[in-house]
């Protein structure tokens, strides 16, 4: 029903100039490169300011996660937006040349990528309260990864398994969507926790 990953046996790879690396967490179809894939789902690390890649006919979603940010502007004016605030989802396009100014240092950041008229999607934070389990919203292809404390999810008709930070699950074209609760454990060590869950359904 779904595929598991950590992100410590994950490989880097280049980026598509050429200009930093990036975690790969999940692609559709599995075997897509950069040019065809519907959907991917990564992590990258940006070490210097310099351009973003282009990628015609698709829409994006980044989110800080460590780091002071950036500021993204883009070379015809049409966009310039400071990012500084983490786990805060900003929606852009790839089709414009963008330039990435670092505020402070290197940043680590989560990126969702969406084939344009094949799919549209969404990256939601879910933040450990006491006592709180989150229905998380169902989606035919999704992803969820445990970015800070320990997080059981509960499924329907599966066992579903426990996410550890770092560890997280990903399914895609599915028939049904998958009926999934979370919570966060009790540790008071995740008082803070947070689960990030990508939404993908076809346009």
């Amino acid at each position: 029903m779904w595929q598991q990953f950590s992100l410590d046996s994950i490989a880097p790879a280049p980026w598509k100039n050429g200009g930093g690396q990036t975690l790969p967490l999940a692609c559709w179809p599995p075997a897509a490169g950069l040019d065809d894939f519907d959907w991917r789902v990564s992590i990258a690390t940006i070490a210097a300011s310099g351009p973003f890649s282009v990628f015609g006919g698709v829409d994006r979603v980044i989110m800080l996660l460590d780091g002071a940010g950036m500021a993204l502007r883009a070379d015809d004016g049409s966009l310039n937006k400071r990012i500084d605030q983490p786990l805060q989802p900003f929606a852009f396009t790839g089709d414009t040349a963008l330039h990435c100014d670092l505020l402070d240092g290197p940043t680590q950041d989560f990126n969702l990528m969406l084939r344009r008229q094949r799919m549209s999607g969404r990256v939601l934070v879910h933040r450990a309260q006491p006592s709180m389990t989150h229905d998380l919203p169902p989606s035919p292809h999704g992803l969820l990864l445990a970015w800070r404390g320990h997080w059981q999810l509960q499924a329907d008709q599966s066992p579903a398994p426990h996410l550890q930070p770092g560890q997280g699950l990903w399914w895609a074209d599915a028939d049904t969507s998958p009926a999934l609760r979370a919570y966060a454990s009790n540790d008071s060590s995740d008082s803070h926790a947070c689960l990030i869950q990508v939404c993908i359904d076809a346009a």
